[in-house]
């Protein structure tokens, strides 16, 4: 099961070494992982996916909260949550195929943030369901790059990541 974790953490050197080793050492997976400082600039939080059974997720948690530079962690998809991505993806548009790029742009609410005679820059923000859709409404042969930022996201209502 996708499992989204949001982790409070000392803003320091090594502190993100030492998150992304621990999951090395017990061969866990880390899908998307994005890190930023917050409004308390000794504090960054640090989103990350993965796709871990309940049992692991336990474990990793348990591990992770052992971590001296962790000040708190919330696992997001346990609750109501936001969650968003952004990618950039570069798509093959000549011709007749420039207004279906557009249509399919203007469909997923995309932005087109970049023209050239041959191709077209599109920006979308969304979860990762929408994205993926985008991906797939695309033809295999119109995609020539492709980047995302990964996953960042927050509790819905009063719920809040605060030490």
């Amino acid at each position: 099961m996708k499992r989204i974790l949001s982790v409070l953490m000392e803003n320091e050197a090594g502190a993100l070494s030492r998150v992304v080793g621990l999951f090395a050492q017990r061969n866990y997976n880390i899908e998307t992982l994005t890190v930023a400082p917050t409004e308390d600039e000794t504090l960054s939080r640090l989103t990350l996916t993965t796709v871990a059974s309940d049992e692991q997720i336990e474990q990793i948690t348990k591990q992770l909260n052992k971590l001296i530079e962790v000040v708190k962690l919330v696992d997001l998809t346990d609750g109501e949550h936001v969650e968003r991505e952004l990618m950039l993806i570069k798509v093959k548009a000549s011709g007749a195929q420039r207004a279906e790029v557009k249509r399919l742009a203007d469909i997923f609410r995309g932005q087109i943030v970049d023209v050239s005679t041959n191709a077209y820059t599109i920006q979308l923000a969304g979860d990762s369901a929408k994205l993926n859709a985008f991906i797939r409404a695309m033809s295999e042969s119109t995609v020539l790059e492709l980047v995302r930022t990964g996953v960042s996201g927050l509790s819905r209502g009063e719920k809040i990541l605060t030490i």
